[in-house]
């Protein structure tokens, strides 16, 4: 099966559905399946053929999500890239997937216009927003325009010719953030999200009467994952811009009667300030979180503000989507753990030799399972680091570079990864820890704990702390609390308070970006 075929089967099933809703617009899963035939067949006029790289370059709105559907209908592989990337990434994206077109908006052209480094490999642009701006600016760059406006307004709206892809192809390439270095480029075949789609809707046992609303970002695969089950399932999707205005987002939980609502601690945090007793929301069935752990404390919270709402904890990471979720049933029982591996998928831990580990001892997780990426986009050193031989003959499985333990029944819980463990005192601290012991105490909204470098410890562990409005906690307050729940190594050194914490594009909390002495 193809990615695209969530949407078509949903069209011929549900034509006049409503499928996606985008500030005051309302489409149905025929329109949507209309419009993509026609900016698919754009595509082909372009040129764009199978196995070609698209750049998606916009925030989210109902451009973004036709131009997913038309690069998958015309059989080739779209690259999402955050709408806010500066134009030095977004030109080495395009120059590294030799991107043969790019569908962003007049803006994002100006920066690109700009760059002395040229995009040669990108023939033609697919233009959102002022047509006289994507014109002159198409023009200082040498590429043809095509207005995505135009094109799905266009005459006719047959699918493309007979597709062509198998289910081994690459359907999208999904590049990290960079945290070490140049962003790598996450090769994902159809059959890879197809599973991954199918497993998810399994355990959330998704329906087509599921509404779900999405403030996270469509490059984030997290935010993209929510269209792409929402439309396998005939379900609808609440598009938003952003999560930088909660009561926006209570008012599309109430309008929209949303069942389901996806979340990062970000987002929870935001919504915890909030005084929310005066509305109800009968309708919500679920929420999910994952790309960070929830604090156990933000867990209790909202299970005061939702008590008739399922709430899934779960873990993954770009390289194969989703491994693991907890079971609601479970949330109370073992709030710090992420679950165990979703359906369709095998995990356990291995030692620094490789070696399967028991219960109890701390280990890298490993995965098995079609949801594993094909690798890193022509980059087969990097790839062999992560991809290595499995327990079978002939297949590989991906080591995840995080350290987990897990109980005796199975449940998985999340260390730290190998790269934030925190060297101090000759000992190891897992910042996640240390986190969720500050997590424990009333105001505070946000925190990171990070190494800093100390002559005497070797590393100093500090608290950088971002409390609720009106809150008077001090350094004073959370170094006696550490003092109270951890052994001494692991009590922090040094303690700041900032007005908010800084972010990655995906709404996680940004170490890189963290100061590292105040």
């Amino acid at each position: 099966m193809q990615l695209e075929q969530f949407l078509e089967a949903s069209a011929s099933k549900y034509p006049e559905k409503v499928a996606l809703v985008f500030e005051e617009e309302r489409w149905t899963y025929s329109q949507i399946d209309r419009a993509c035939n026609r900016l698919a067949h754009a595509f082909l006029k372009a040129g764009i053929q199978r196995g070609d790289r698209v750049v998606i370059c916009l925030p989210n709105c109902v451009e973004a999500v036709l131009a997913v559907f038309a690069t998958l209908k015309a059989n080739a592989v779209f690259v999402f890239v955050n709408h806010s990337t500066k134009a030095d990434k977004l030109t080495y994206i395009l120059n590294n997937c030799r991107a043969v077109a790019l569908v962003t908006w007049d803006s994002k052209l100006k920066e690109l216009s700009g760059m002395d480094d040229g995009i040669p490999y990108t023939r033609a642009v697919f233009g959102v927003g002022a047509a006289e701006t994507c014109s002159e600016e198409c023009q200082r760059l040498g590429k043809t325009l095509t207005l995505v406006d135009a094109a799905v307004a266009a005459q006719g709206c047959d699918r493309p010719p007979e597709k062509r892809c198998i289910d081994l192809d690459l359907a999208a390439l999904i590049y990290t953030s960079g945290s070490t270095g140049r962003p790598k480029g996450v090769m994902l075949s159809h059959l890879n999200m197809v599973s991954v789609a199918t497993s998810i809707t399994t355990y959330l046992e998704n329906t087509a009467d599921d509404v779900v609303v999405n403030v996270l970002p469509l490059s984030f695969d997290y935010g993209l994952y929510q269209v792409l089950m929402m439309f396998k399932v005939g379900g609808r999707v609440v598009l938003e811009q952003s999560f930088n205005y909660p009561f926006q987002l209570v008012k599309r939980l109430i309008e929209e009667e949303v069942t389901g609502l996806p979340i990062v601690p970000t987002v929870s945090a935001l919504l915890l300030q909030l005084d929310l007793s005066k509305y109800s929301f009968p309708r919500l069935r679920y929420i999910t979180n994952t790309a960070a752990a929830l604090p156990t404390r933000h867990i209790k919270d909202l299970r005061r503000l939702f008590p008739r709402t399922k709430i899934y904890s779960m873990y993954g990471l770009t390289e194969c989507k989703r491994v693991s979720y907890l079971p609601p049933d479970q949330i109370d029982v073992r709030p710090t753990s992420v679950g165990r591996g979703m359906p369709n998928e095998e995990v356990y831990i291995v030692d620094d030799a490789g070696q399967t580990v028991g219960p109890g001892v701390v280990g890298e997780l490993v995965i098995r399972g079609s949801n594993v990426m094909k690798g890193y986009w022509e980059l087969p050193e990097e790839t062999e680091k992560v991809l290595k031989p499995g327990p079978f003959p002939g297949e590989r499985v991906l080591y995840s570079g995080d350290l987990f333990r897990s109980d005796e029944e199975g449940y998985l819980y999340f260390v730290g990864r190998r790269d934030d463990i925190i060297k101090t005192r000759g000992e190891k601290v897992s910042p996640r820890e240390v986190e969720d012991v500050i997590y424990g105490m009333d105001g505070i909204a946000e925190v990171v704990v990070i190494g800093v470098p100390d002559p005497v410890l070797g590393n100093a562990i500090k608290a950088v702390v971002s409390l609720r409005p009106g809150a008077t906690v001090t350094d004073k307050d959370i170094l006696n609390r550490c003092r109270e729940k951890l052994e001494d190594f692991m009590i922090p050194k040094l303690v700041s308070f900032e007005p908010s914490l800084p972010k990655t594009q995906s709404g996680k909390i940004s170490k890189r970006m963290i100061p590292a002495a105040k």
